[in-house]
């Protein structure tokens, strides 16, 4: 399974990366990226993941707008600090809401 993290904080991004690739080898993180820019540059030369993982406040705005220009199908799976988005994120096909900080169990789930 190919998948995409969205987030704006370095540390945040490893360590998610880490906890994915721990928990099997058909999973491989393709790409990270931090900006609501730069995921939609990103998009115009490669395919959409089989499964995003992504924070929604990023220094140029919030994710959504990715997922609102791509008109994706794929799954997102937020990683957030705030829970004030949950109802918009199942509008932009949300299949779960992580608050952060999480760990390996709430992944597993």
């Amino acid at each position: 399974m190919k998948i995409i993290i969205i987030e704006d904080e370095p540390l945040m991004a490893a360590a998610l990366k880490e906890e994915l690739t721990q928990l099997g080898e058909e999973l491989e993180v393709v790409q990270c990226l931090d900006a609501v820019e730069t995921a939609l540059t990103y998009f115009k030369k490669h395919d959409l993941p089989d499964l995003f993982f992504s924070d929604i406040q990023l220094p140029d705005g919030l994710s959504f707008e990715i997922f609102h220009q791509l008109q994706s199908k794929v799954p997102v799976i937020f990683c957030t600090a705030y829970d004030e988005y949950a109802l918009d994120a199942f509008k932009v096909n949300g299949i779960d809401y992580l608050l952060k900080p999480f760990d390996r169990a709430a992944l597993k789930n």
